[in-house]
């Protein structure tokens, strides 16, 4: 009986390597791209085991930190010190300091603050939807993803408060009465706003910390078995030995490992691996799941009714909700590949993770959510023909050939265009060029909401139409955003489990209880032959 559960013969297979000497093949990457679907491919490649797991995912928060990390959590902090400056100088000065004027009372903001939500939908896509159907490749990817959604909300949550102009007053959006009995404009979109995206913060922040119960106690278990060990640093920077009583004062010993205990220990909540901890565990999971799907659907149909219940021509089209849900997820997609290919090529040991097969089936979905998005383009253009409104047509032919063409055609370009190439097989397989596309889309949709946002230059009456330019505070505050951004996923990188091991685990081949690890000693029952003859002929 082979000893190679077929998924890893699969693989092996695959990729070329049944001779000790045989060559990779191209057609097949890492030995999990395959066309033809009587081939099942493996989730996971390395012929790991459950041990070597657990060790390569701990070990990327508890071994040295990277040397690339220091300089990019520096400049990461640097931007966000910078956004974070120009928020206090909004404050103190006012929002003239932006480049909003009349008819453009909406800027960058609005603009930041919508891309922002947008980027966050993939994570609930990935860890709802696609957890209830059963798409085991998620399993690599969704802790990524769940994490980008936590950090893209907090950078997006900070434009509503800053753009309304006092600051002081943004307490205001929440349903609070006060001594004058002052209450919000329910039928304000604004106030809607805070309902759509309190709520899938909050459920996307259970979501995500829930999931990490598991690989936080493991984290805790395995700094507790280190205890006592303390982690030192010394003078790295001298050029020659120093004397011992310098080196002595000059070198600082933290109890790491005691610290990391307590840390992992409190965030844990008594997680024992028990039978009945993990029941609860997949039961209150799919409860989420399904608590979270609904939110995929309404938080970006509520931001987008900032736009559509407004009388505004180019804004008031019904096509909004599923054109900026589809964007979203467009959107969101595009920033995981951006930052989960440079992450997969940094961590050692990822790439058996996240195998080509998953990278592929991203970019089938920021195919079909592109093809979505184009669709919606052009449905615009022929619902403002249709419709027989003046108004209506005429603001989809400024933004396209008015003053903001290069704008549009940008849009065009990013997000219709670029994401068609990956109908060939090349394009979906060839990592560096997946990366760049995946920025490229990225870029698409922010500028698809700045081309929303200019549609205010031209009013009803052409006397009032203006021309809008951001200035040096919106560009900065806009960059430090991305600076809060990345600081928080580079924390996240270095102290926090990237993948959910458990998950992991369960699309392994060793998850299967007729797996042959479970029948060492030779003991032939039926389900024994069960697994010998998966293993010996194949599927």
């Amino acid at each position: 009986m082979s000893s190679i559960h077929p998924d890893q013969a699969e693989a092996l297979g695959l990729v070329g390597k049944r001779g000790p000497g045989a060559e990779r093949d191209p057609e097949t990457i890492d030995g999990t791209i395959t066309d033809d679907p009587t081939r099942r491919v493996p989730l996971v490649l390395g012929n790991r085991d459950f041990h070597s797991v657990t060790e390569t995912i701990c070990g990327w928060v508890e071994n040295k930190t990277p040397n690339w990390w220091f300089p990019a959590f520096a400049v990461s902090n640097v931007l966000a010190i910078v956004g974070t400056v120009m928020i206090l100088f909004l404050i103190v000065t006012g929002v003239g300091v932006w480049g909003l004027n009349n008819p453009v009372s909406w800027g960058w903001a609005i603009v930041n603050f919508v891309w922002w939500v947008g980027i966050g939908h993939a994570g609930t896509l990935i860890s709802a939807i696609l957890c209830l159907l059963k798409q085991n490749w998620r399993t690599s990817i969704n802790r990524f993803a769940e994490a980008m959604t936590i950090f893209a909300v907090i950078c997006a949550g900070t434009f509503p408060g800053i753009h309304v102009g006092r600051v002081w007053f943004a307490w205001f959006l929440f349903p609070i009465p006060n001594y004058n009995w002052i209450w919000p404009n329910f039928r304000s979109p604004l106030l809607w706003d805070v309902f759509a995206v309190g709520t899938y913060f909050t459920v996307s922040l259970l979501f995500w910390y829930m999931g990490m119960i598991p690989d936080l106690a493991t984290l805790r278990d395995r700094a507790i078995a280190r205890f006592n060990q303390k982690v030192t640093f010394g003078p790295m920077w001298a050029p020659h030995p120093l004397p011992a009583f310098v080196k002595k004062l000059t070198t600082v010993s933290i109890p790491a490992n005691k610290i990391a205990s307590y840390f992992y220990g409190v965030l844990a909540l008594g997680w024992r691996f028990s039978s009945r901890h993990w029941w609860n565990y997949e039961k209150a999971y799919i409860l989420l799941a399904g608590v979270a799907t609904p939110l995929v659907l309404s938080v970006h149909s509520v931001v987008s009714f900032d736009f559509a219940v407004s009388i505004i021509p180019g804004w008031h089209t019904t096509i909004f909700p599923p054109y900026f849900v589809a964007g979203a997820i467009f959107s969101g997609f595009a920033m995981v590949l951006t930052l989960l290919i440079p992450a997969r090529a940094l961590y050692p040991g990822m790439k058996d993770f996240v195998t080509a097969r998953t990278i592929e089936n991203m970019c089938k979905i920021i195919t079909l959510t592109g093809s979505m998005v184009g669709f919606a383009y052009i449905m615009e253009f022929f619902i403002a023909w249709y419709g027989a409104n003046p108004y209506e047509a005429e603001a989809f032919m400024i933004r396209a050939f008015g003053p903001y063409w290069w704008a549009y055609w940008i849009m065009m370009f990013c997000n219709v265009l670029s994401p068609q190439v990956f109908w060939f097989k090349w394009c979906r397989t060839n990592i560096v060029f997946i990366f760049i596309i995946s920025i490229v889309v990225n870029i698409g949709m922010w500028f698809e909401r700045f081309v929303i946002v200019t549609t205010l230059s031209a009013d009803f009456v052409t006397s009032s139409w203006g021309y809008y330019a951001p200035t040096w505070v919106d560009i900065l505050t806009f960059v430090g955003s991305l600076g809060i951004f990345m600081t928080l996923f580079l924390l996240f990188c270095r102290f926090l489990p990237m993948l959910a091991i458990s998950e992991v685990k369960n699309v392994m081949p060793q998850a299967d209880p007729h797996h042959p690890m479970y029948h060492k000693d030779g003991h032939h029952n039926g389900d024994h032959h069960h697994a010998s003859d998966r293993s010996e002929g194949g599927h």
